[in-house]
């Protein structure tokens, strides 16, 4: 933590974080940063002189793994200027980010316990539980419920006191919507074959052939979200059991290749 944060906390970081991402894309330009941090020490009462945003970029520039890219994630900035004990957001660093959405929809999936569609509370330490696990590191049950208030406080965009979809996509970096890489008007048959393979291969993560489970659930998400920015569980499940009805002919409670084929108005090659 630089020196020109001293007394920078998560609440306060998160408010000048909001002010800077207003669209909620997760991310800001690294062209803002000199004005983010400018930004933050006006909130924090400490002068702003332009000496100061340099040594801060400097220092920042030096210390951060991101460094070289356009866009800064939440965890970078986090990294520099919030103090140990409130960068819980460290916990959720990553050499690179969800890959897919069948990823995040089965981590939703799996945290979601009582499916209500939301992460409450209670789901969430058993999040932060199983994470801290992951990285061998042991907190006590007074410090998992900090993390677990402080997440909640921080990512609870509407303070109802749970996590919906979209305020999970915020904590866990994905990747860009698979979809987006591809024409869904492309012209030729051939064409439309062609991005149909990808596709298929990309949600068909165990590779048996057809989708199923947090399969379906990654692919129903990438295409609302073509459309939708902010999607919610409750229009995930209906879509997903309108695609079912539509695709799954044989009543598996899967999509086989040939069946979304077939709803997509594609004959494959036998």
């Amino acid at each position: 933590m630089d020196s020109a944060f001293h007394n920078l906390d998560a609440a306060l970081f998160m408010d000048v974080w909001r002010h800077f991402d207003r669209d909620d894309k997760g991310y800001v330009d690294r062209k803002m940063l000199e004005d983010f941090f400018r930004h933050t020490m006006k909130k924090l009462g400490v002068r702003v002189t332009e000496e100061k945003v340099q040594q801060v970029k400097h220092r920042f520039a030096s210390t951060c793994v991101g460094g070289g890219h356009d866009r800064l994630q939440i965890q970078e900035l986090a990294s520099v200027m919030l103090p140990e004990d409130e960068n819980f957001l460290l916990l959720f660093r990553r050499e690179a980010a969800l890959e897919s959405s069948v990823e995040f929809m089965r981590i939703w999936r799996n945290y979601d316990a009582d499916s209500s569609g939301y992460i409450s509370a209670v789901e969430l330490k058993d999040f932060l539980k199983d994470l801290f696990l992951q990285h061998n590191k042991v907190v006590s049950p007074g410090q998992l419920e900090k993390y677990t208030q402080a997440m909640m406080k921080m990512f609870d965009k509407n303070n109802d006191g749970r996590l919906d979809l979209n305020d999970l996509a915020r904590i866990l970096a994905l990747r860009e919507n698979f979809l987006l890489k591809f024409k869904m008007d492309a012209c030729s048959q051939e064409d439309r074959k062609r991005d149909f393979e990808a596709i298929f291969a990309h949600y068909d993560v165990s590779k048996t052939g057809a989708l199923e489970g947090p399969e379906v659930d990654g692919f129903v998400k990438d295409m609302m979200e073509l459309v939708k920015a902010n999607i919610s569980s409750v229009d995930l499940d209906k879509f997903r059991h309108v695609l079912l009805e539509h695709c799954d002919v044989n009543r598996d409670g899967k999509i086989q290749k040939n069946e979304l084929a077939l709803c997509l108005g594609l004959k494959l090659n036998s």
